[in-house]
């Protein structure tokens, strides 16, 4: 086990925390995953576990008091865009209320630094203009709201307790671990790239593209691809510099690149030699016509720089992850995200 610097990882279990995990490891740390299990997968944990909830602040306790813990990486939340539409509580229990219970704990330990999972989503239905983190923030889902909230606690805490904090603000998390030991896997999958491997793969028996009247040149909604492993060197790199002092600030994660639905599909299509079946419904309430990055502050703060991203390895990557993964063979029908 290694043992450099503890850092707690909430959701360490999911598609990200995981990916993050890993490159903590890499870079000397020793990553304590706290996760609930909702959607996370204990096969995916590197590090040494504990299970609970954020809304357990004993447990949050006890591995603060275990583990020495110097800084966190705070991934748990809830994550679904069309979900969010139609159970907010949800969302504004889990991703705000969970925050402040983690936020508590970490005061109650003196631990003052925390890298925060953050998105895209705040920006709401924005213009077809890259997007600067001074870009004002409207969003028009609870998912996206419940961030926004979120980075507007760390900002007050920032202040007033001097809590150092990286809010990053990820667009379409996306690929897999290269390796291909880990990659993203849900019970019920909603994201483009993912949902349409497992149709591909005959686990999908419903594919559809949930708008094709959007703004765009060709009718479907376009989005910023980033590669999760980018994203990983990204909150190590962040960090990093909490840990040298720096007091953190809001960064987007994004190529500044935007691609169709309709165009990753033919990635994939490309990628595979098959094309994906689908269906085409109305857009769905909660998805923005345009999501695109402009990462230029990252560049220089975070020296951010993808390796990883471009839309052919994002395919490859997550084509080989899916083909060894192994779905479950019986998917519930669920609706896919305009972009997502």
């Amino acid at each position: 086990m290694n043992d450099g610097p503890a850092i707690l990882v909430t959701g360490g279990a999911g598609y990200i925390g995981s990916h993050c995990c890993r490159a903590l490891a890499a870079a000397g740390y020793h990553p304590v995953v706290f996760d609930n299990f909702s959607t996370g997968h204990r096969d995916f944990v590197t590090g040494s576990l504990v299970t609970g909830d954020l809304a357990d602040k004993a447990k949050l306790a006890q591995a603060f008091a275990q583990h020495e813990i110097v800084a966190v990486m705070h991934f748990a939340a809830s994550s679904l865009v069309g979900e969010s539409v139609v159970d907010p509580q949800k969302y504004y229990a889990n991703n705000l209320a969970g925050t402040l219970s983690l936020l508590q704990t970490m005061r109650d330990a003196g631990c003052n630094r925390l890298v925060f999972s953050s998105t895209g989503a705040v920006y709401g239905n924005a213009d077809s203009k890259a997007l600067p983190e001074s870009y004002a923030c409207a969003p028009i889902n609870p998912y996206g709201a419940s961030k926004l909230m979120v980075e507007r606690v760390l900002a007050d805490y920032r202040g007033a307790y001097g809590l150092g904090s990286f809010a990053l603000r990820y667009f379409n998390a996306s690929g897999a671990d290269p390796s291909g030991g880990i990659g993203e896997l849900r019970d019920n999958e909603t994201h483009l790239i993912p949902r349409a491997m497992m149709a591909l793969q005959g686990h999908v028996p419903d594919f559809a593209v949930f708008g094709d009247d959007y703004d765009t040149p060709d009718g479907t909604a376009i989005r910023d691809y980033i590669h999760v492993t980018d994203l990983a060197a990204a909150h190590v790199q962040a960090l990093q510099l909490l840990l040298q002092g720096h007091g953190g600030g809001v960064f987007n994660l994004g190529t500044g690149t935007g691609y169709s639905v309709r165009e990753v599909l033919g990635a994939i299509a490309a990628e595979t030699g098959r094309a994906v079946p689908q269906v085409v419904r109305p857009r769905r309430s909660g998805d923005p016509t345009y999501l695109v990055a402009d990462p230029t502050a990252a560049r220089q703060t975070l020296k951010f720089r993808t390796a990883h991203s471009d839309l052919p390895t994002i395919i490859r990557t997550a084509w080989a992850w899916h083909r060894k993964a192994h779905p479950p063979k019986t998917v519930r029908s669920c609706e896919v995200n305009s972009g997502r």
